[in-house]
């Protein structure tokens, strides 16, 4: 690859510190040691963006921002706690402000590889959790990593430091991280060798 492939994640809640968005950063950094550029639009950015309306009208910045930032993102990792059985109203938002992409030549996530991680005080919650997000990224053309990280929130994920306690915690954010570059290198070969 001529550049370095940009991983671009999106998640964790407006609390500052929360699971969800230390689990998507412990992603990231495994991105970066593999080579990667990477972004993150954590719980503080997320929480400032307007409920979208999907209504034509003026976008804000940060709406423009986010939309901007999936458009030039080879991959996208998306971090979410389990609320109620799904998705937070903070990511829904997020991927719902996607719409900004609807009229380029890929819209949403399209040819995207797309990790998931679920935070949830609980097996069940992350479990139904994981199958929602994973529905919603296929709904916005984005191509599912095989595998999704689920963490039971219940116990202290994390160390002071912000890493894993679990071994296997740390194993499920590691892969989520290494399936999305794998395909996000995979997908530059390929464009690479297809001429345009």
């Amino acid at each position: 690859m001529s550049k370095r492939p940009l991983i671009v994640g999106i998640g964790g809640t407006i609390r500052e510190g929360s699971s969800s968005e230390r689990a998507l950063m412990c992603a990231l950094r495994r991105a970066e040691e593999l080579g990667c550029e990477t972004r993150l639009l954590g719980g503080a950015f997320l929480g400032g963006l307007p409920i979208f309306d999907p209504r034509p009208a003026d976008t804000t910045d940060a709406q423009r921002e986010l939309a901007d930032a999936v458009r030039a993102a080879d991959g996208v990792i998306v971090a979410s706690p389990g609320y109620h059985g799904s998705i937070s109203g903070v990511i829904k938002n997020a991927l719902d402000t996607l719409e900004l992409t609807r009229g380029d030549a890929s819209p949403y996530l399209s040819h995207k590889p797309v990790g998931t991680i679920i935070t949830a005080d609980g097996w069940q919650a992350a479990g139904t959790t994981l199958m929602a997000l994973r529905a919603i990224i296929h709904a916005l053309r984005g191509w599912p990593t095989p595998f999704g990280a689920a963490l039971n929130a219940g116990a202290g994920l994390f160390d002071e430091a912000g890493a894993c306690r679990d071994q296997k915690d740390a194993w499920q954010l590691s892969t989520v991280a290494e399936q999305v570059v794998e395909f996000a290198k995979m997908r530059a070969a390929q464009d690479k060798a297809i001429p345009q």
